[in-house]
């Protein structure tokens, strides 16, 4: 727990999404802080990670974001669950998932370490985690001892954390830092350092963190680049470390991927051979541990089984086989001479290729690749430029242009692949576009993508004319794109294109200002849609006449049936009656309201303390247009609060939705999810001072009959000092 801090997104006591009360700070990184919080609806503690203002509007870190909810997909005790997406009313984005309430292994690093034994447990709950990522084709890429929770303090209950830059293998997928390096050098695998990953990766990472959390230190990996690669070429050294974790640990971290333990059933097989007695692996260990160590940990058990040392076993390796003597000796020595010689060549060559022997010769700077500088001008963000340049004279030319500007230069000295004069000519194009409103130059290499805007077209035309084709600097090459930003944008031209494709009742702009849109102003629409693809079309609709604003649709996609009751139903206040739901298998809360193909759903419905009479009317409106009635119905028709409450005063809960068992041989409703009606449900509460039908409404009824019923009610007059409160519950597959 971290003590808070004036500069903190959040601070205790703080309110999100009507429903978190932020308690304490957990963490803070690079990019985003972590704050423990309790839901004020169920009392559910939650961990919430925000984006840092500063990255809250970057696209790319938005994508990261988002990509790290859908590892929610990954359903298993040993992976935090995520449990939904929000943005605050100012642009912050924020994930909810599961609080775990224990230390991490660095916690555990730092008071000493943990037992070998411990050790063996976490390794086969994490190895867990893993098969069911890797399952769906997620890498972690970041597996350190701070990213492992042990819940309660429990090392079967260990959980992973913290999916931020996993990289998603799955056909599509996109990630901000693609195939570059991820991780932390300490545990991350050697192929990382070339920007390659893949699930072996995290096989290496764990073994890396177990050795670390067993001597209490982590790994020494060198202080400087060249060093990190050398040392990352070298096998761990797990001298001290008892048998059988060593073992492990060396089959796990071993440099080359193809001598690893190839995946995380193989880990769990070497921890207990009897762990898929009747599920095998897809690739069987072959190897087992050395005779005489053996020891078997269940990966759910509190300790591990004792091992039986076999007699006359040794810990020492094998010796190696002698040289066969004569002529045959003589024609190995010789082919080793050449493996010899042709290895020095190829170090040698190498060697200058990658600037390893500069130092012998003078000065030399580390070697980078993919060599990147990114520099931009953001009325919204920091101006700065952040990379490598190759020569301090280049540094010194990046600092002039950024310091009329205000901004900042995070930039290093560094060799790399690129063009003679690359420095004069990134400098050059810095002087080109520095007249833009807002310009990016994004340099990999001697690639360049340069983008801006401006509301100057004659600027626009002489840029863009001047840097394509062979106008960029010598050496360089790339695209342009500057747009001309319309110094006012009408918003009843933005409202037009917005009621061009609304399709469940009308779309607004949010806060449109009177003098019409400026060029660094957000554009916001909200409103309701029954489709997924309605909201890209209106997206693209209003980017399309944005002139390079940011366009925000802020809207919650429905569906047809939802939309057919909402273009009836009247305006109305809330009532203040809670809506919540849980299972039927367990006491558990679901303050998401997600379930999933399988699952048995119970709804609750709380009657304020001040609400003593009148009636309430309950119904389910699912994606398939039918509409079921919970309350009242023919099997429980009364629906007045008097009745409900039953002489109660308080706050009442009252149950519309019951469990199976619950509902057993009795007239209760009760319903378990199933896949022909996936997606979004809606749960109404209407409360009127009088009956709004005469007679019941039948158990279930088609959306368009009931849209009817209450179209005539509003034309008549009838729901006149009714209050509605409504809820979504989600239906996915697992």
């Amino acid at each position: 727990m971290a003590e808070s801090k004036a500069s903190d997104t959040f601070k205790p006591g703080d309110l999100l999404n009507n429903t978190y009360r932020i308690e304490a700070v957990l963490g803070r990184g690079g990019t985003s802080e972590v704050y423990r919080a309790r839901s004020e609806i169920s009392k559910r503690l939650v961990a919430i990670k925000v984006l840092r203002s500063e990255f809250s509007r970057n696209e790319d870190f938005l994508l990261l974001m988002t990509r790290e909810e859908t590892i929610r997909e990954i359903r298993h005790d040993a992976v935090v669950r995520y449990s939904e997406n929000h943005r605050t009313s100012d642009g912050l984005v924020y994930l909810v998932m599961d609080f775990v309430d224990g230390p991490a292994l660095d916690e555990k690093m730092r008071s000493g370490g943990m037992s070998a034994e411990d050790l063996l447990i976490v390794a086969a709950r994490v190895s867990e985690g893993l098969m069911a990522a890797h399952a769906r084709n997620i890498t972690h890429r970041d597996l350190s001892p701070d990213n492992i929770i042990l819940r309660k303090g429990i090392p079967a209950e260990a959980v992973i954390i913290d999916f931020g830059i996993a990289k998603d293998d799955n056909e599509g997928a996109e990630t901000i830092v693609g195939n570059e390096f991820a991780g932390k050098y300490a545990y991350a695998a050697p192929e990382q350092l070339s920007g390659k990953s893949d699930p072996r990766s995290d096989i290496y990472s764990l073994g890396a963190l177990l050795l670390a959390t067993f001597r209490g230190a982590t790994p020494d990996v060198g202080k400087n680049p060249m060093e990190v690669i050398r040392l990352k070429g070298l096998p761990l050294n797990t001298e001290g470390v008892p048998e059988p974790l060593k073992t492990l640990i060396d089959r796990m971290t071993q440099p080359d991927p193809d001598a690893r333990l190839q995946s995380a059933a193989e880990v769990l097989q070497f921890i207990d051979p009897t762990y898929f007695a009747t599920i095998p692996p897809k690739r069987p260990v072959t190897v087992p541990p050395p005779a005489g160590t053996a020891q078997t940990v269940a990966p759910k058990s509190a300790a591990p089984k004792p091992a039986t040392p076999t007699p006359g076993s040794a810990k020492k390796p094998n010796p190696a086989p002698p040289l066969p003597a004569g002529p045959a000796r003589k024609s190995n020595v010789g082919l080793i001479l050449v493996g010899i010689v042709a290895l020095l060549a190829l170090i040698g060559g190498g060697g200058f290729a990658l600037g390893i022997w500069q130092g012998l010769l003078g000065p030399s700077l580390p070697v980078v690749a993919p060599y990147t500088l990114i520099a931009e001008r953001n009325p919204d963000g920091p101006t700065r430029i952040v990379g490598y340049a190759p020569d301090q004279t280049t540094l010194d030319a990046l600092n002039a242009a950024m310091t009329p500007l205000g901004g900042e230069v995070l930039v290093e000295l560094a060799s790399g692949e690129i063009a003679p004069g690359w420095g004069d000519g990134v400098t050059a194009l810095l002087a080109a576009v520095a007249p833009l409103d807002s310009w990016r130059l994004a340099v990999s290499g001697n690639d360049v993508r340069v983008t801006g805007q401006t509301t100057d077209r004659a600027l626009q035309e002489q840029l863009t004319a001047s840097l394509t084709g062979d106008g960029m600097p010598k050496g360089l090459a790339g695209s342009v794109d500057i747009a001309v930003v319309q110094l006012f944008l009408a918003a009843k031209d933005l409202q037009a294109a917005a009621e061009a494709v609304q399709d469940c009742g009308p779309l607004l702009l949010r806060d449109p200002p009177a003098a019409g849109y400026g060029p660094d102003t957000e554009i916001v629409v909200t409103g309701r849609l029954a489709d997924p693809a309605t909201r890209v079309a209106l997206f693209d609709a209003l980017t399309a006449i944005a002139g390079g604003r940011k366009v925000i649709v802020d809207t919650d996609v429905l569906n047809e049936t939802l939309c057919q009751i909402e273009a009836v139903m009247p305006d109305a206040p809330p009532g203040g009656f809670g809506i919540s739901f849980g299972f039927g298998d367990r006491p558990d809360p679901n303050p998401n309201g997600r379930y999933f193909v399988g699952e048995n759903p119970v709804i609750d419905i709380e009657i304020p303390a001040d609400v003593t009479d009148g009636n309430l009317w309950v119904s389910v409106l699912d994606v398939t247009g039918v509409v079921f009635h919970l309350l009242p119905n023919l099997n429980r028709p009364d629906g007045s609060v008097a009745a409900l409450r039953d002489g109660k005063t308080g706050p009442v809960t009252v149950r519309v939705a019951f469990g199976l068992a619950e509902a057993k041989d009795t007239t209760k409703i009760a319903f378990t999810v199933d896949d022909s009606s996936l997606g979004k449900t809606k749960v109404l509460v209407i409360h009127s001072d009088t009956p709004l039908f005469d007679g019941l409404r039948p158990t279930t009824e088609s959306a368009g009959g009931y849209a009817q019923a209450l179209r005539k009610l509003v034309e008549d007059g009838q729901m006149q000092g009714f209050t509605l409160d409504s809820r979504i519950l989600t239906t996915e597959l697992p």
